[in-house]
């Protein structure tokens, strides 16, 4: 069957009910029917080093079956049973995606962003009572065992302390220099501290216990982690195998290979791309810990395309920008597609990279309380720039106006706030608590269907492809990274002189969105927004918050009921950094005013100030996602 328009997504849903579709009901499952059938295939690969020679770690999938069982058996001797929580702080190894499948079977698992600060990682740990924690052993330019140290102190429940030592990838004299020069690392906290690679050494390469009888929670994702208490969002058996049977059915094979730069503590990566190699025996690449962070992946990107004969590309907005600063320097005639998600695509920076690299990108959307997909441009069919396209098979979206006291279905092309229901939702328990689940789902058509409100405005045009125009929520999404504006608000407004504070996300050509805050001072204070800014810096915990533009306003824009209007700070900060954008270029047009538009959102209108061709217009303006249009 093909995936080219919405009725092609519903033939699927025709064929059969999801909960008849032939698919294991446990990880486990899904990991042992695609190492029976493919045991000799490629399944996983991993370089400390991006060079396209360098040395790197295949596993068959086989081999991943035998080290995963080996690592659930630790994990179940270590007293993990299907409640309790084994937590990672680690970036891109094979020992991260041992660490995530292994714990899925033997309990639940709770990826964490090791970039985050040791607060937040132990608000993490508390929050989901973790038991177990892996993470590297300490090693040259990084802190995430200094971090994880510190953040354990203050985790009562955690036991037990994995640490991997990344100097195993290396060779001498590399190897030899490491333990010379590893940074120190003070455990004043209570964890019996052991080798991972020594204990799953010690364990049986089959399951050593039974597998679960069914479908149960078996994932916790954090969103955002920029305050204390974040959010964690609970992953079920059904909706990890939901987002890997979408990706068998319409997209791999055992015989694709897929490149994946993106960290394993995010859904895209965890669940779109390493859930649909399980279940369709593809294999995966994973360059350097840091992906598209580390060292010389950019500059070697197309080389270890050519290397590994990829057929598919993972990316995201940040990372076209950062590759068509480079030449494509290498034959990449096997690669089919790019996926990206994670943030809004500019319409020009799509054109530039199709036009350099000869390759096709698909845009699509997903979301952590979602388990993640939702819709995609499709593979077989008309890709409509600037939309995220269709959605999937067994996911169905609807567009509320909740504005009224009755709730209302959206007509077509109708801007309302997007909800979701698929095998990836979980009414009710989409967070671990409780009352963060209130007021979080609409009632469907269905007798006891529930959609969940995903917190984006946008609309469906006739053709059923979906567009964001906007956020009902104030989230900060820069690269694909979320920040809680609320932590910069906190920050501004600890300083004396500051009496209303407000952030939002300015655009930006490279980020897609940057932090920035407007404030309102106390009546007759005195300070500069460069002393706000490095306030600022000194108070939040995470650098991404930083905000890169502090500007004091004599009022700020405000509600009937005295709270922030952010919309008006969002038009005046487009307002702001389009007509830098253009001064700079040297193009003879100015934005004169930015207007909510129905179908758009928020919509620069431009006029010009002498002679300007439209490519140059273009050539600034569309490497941002905010739409512009010429004033009457």
């Amino acid at each position: 069957m093909t995936f080219a328009t919405k009725a092609d997504a519903f033939a699927y849903e025709l064929e059969m009910p999801w909960e008849d579709r032939d698919v294991p009901s446990t990880i486990y499952g899904l990991l042992n029917r695609t190492a029976t059938a493919f045991p000799n295939h490629d399944a996983i690969t991993y370089q400390l080093e991006s060079g396209p020679t360098d040395p790197a770690e295949t596993l068959s999938w086989s081999e991943l079956k035998a080290k995963v069982c080996q690592t659930a058996n630790l994990f179940r001797s270590l007293g993990i049973g299907e409640t309790d929580v084994v937590a990672l702080v680690l970036p891109n190894a094979t020992e991260t995606v041992l660490t995530i499948l292994g714990g899925m079977i033997a309990g639940i698992v709770n990826p964490i962003n090791p970039l985050l600060e040791p607060e937040q990682i132990g608000a993490i740990l508390r929050e989901t009572n973790a038991k177990v924690v892996v993470t590297l052993k300490n090693f040259p330019k990084t802190d995430v065992a200094q971090k994880t140290a510190e953040a354990v102190r203050h985790a009562p429940n955690v036991h037990t302390i994995l640490t991997v030592d990344l100097n195993r990838y290396l060779k001498p004299p590399k190897s030899w220099i490491v333990p010379l020069i590893r940074p120190a690392v003070h455990g004043n906290h209570h964890a019996d501290v052991r080798s991972f690679n020594k204990e799953i050494a010690k364990q049986p390469t089959e399951l050593s216990f039974p597998d679960s009888a069914g479908d149960r929670v078996a994932a916790y994702f954090h969103t955002g982690g920029t305050t204390g208490m974040p959010k964690v969002a609970q992953h079920s058996y059904s909706g990890m195998i939901y987002n890997g049977w979408i990706g068998h059915t319409l997209l791999y094979t055992e015989d694709d290979n897929i490149i994946c730069p993106l960290p394993l503590f995010h859904v895209f990566a965890c669940h779109v791309i390493l859930m649909a190699a399980v279940a369709s025996g593809a294999h995966v690449v994973f360059p350097t810990p840091a992906g598209y962070r580390g060292d010389g992946v950019f500059q070697n990107f197309w080389k270890l395309c050519e290397r590994w004969k990829i057929s598919f590309i993972i990316i995201v907005p940040t990372a076209i920008s950062a590759l068509m600063q480079r030449p494509v320097d290498a034959d990449v005639s096997t690669v089919k597609t790019a996926f990206s998600g994670s943030a809004p695509l500019p319409k020009e920076l799509f054109h530039r990279f199709e036009k350099a690299a000869g390759i096709e990108i698909i845009e699509g959307y997903g979301l952590t309380e979602a388990t993640c997909l939702v819709s995609c441009n499709p593979t077989d069919g008309v890709k409509k720039i600037g939309s995220v396209g269709i959605a999937f098979p067994y996911t169905d979206i609807r567009i509320f106006d909740h504005s009224q006291p009755e709730l209302r279905e959206c007509e077509v092309d109708e801007v309302g706030e997007i909800c979701v229901s698929n095998p990836g939702v979980s009414p009710g328990s989409t967070y671990t608590e409780e009352i963060k689940n209130r007021d979080l789902y609409h009632p469907g058509v269905e007798i006891n269907q529930l959609y969940l409100r995903t917190g984006d405005l946008g609309r469906i045009d006739a053709d059923g492809y979906l567009w964001i125009t906007g956020r009902a929520k104030d989230l900060i999404i820069r690269g694909g990274h979320n920040i809680d504006p609320a932590e910069i608000e906190d920050a501004l407004l600890s300083h004396p002189a500051v009496a209303f504070a407000g952030a939002i996300g300015q655009p930006d050509a490279h980020a897609g969105e940057l932090p920035c805050a407007y404030v309102e001072l106390v009546e007759g204070a005195n300070v500069t927004e460069a002393e706000l800014l490095d306030h600022a810096e000194r108070h939040i915990h995470e650098r991404a918050a930083y905000p890169k533009h502090v500007e004091i306003l004599a009022e700020l824009p405000k509600t009937a009921v005295g709270k922030v209007f952010k919309p008006d700070l969002r038009k005046r900060a487009i307002k702001r950094v389009y007509n830098a954008a253009l001064d700079k270029a040297g193009v003879a047009v100015r934005v004169i005013e930015v207007v909510d538009d129905k179908k758009r959102g928020l919509t620069a209108r431009l006029e010009k100030t002498g002679s300007v061709d439209d490519d140059a217009i273009t050539a600034v303006l569309g490497s941002f996602t905010r739409p512009w249009e010429w004033a009457d």
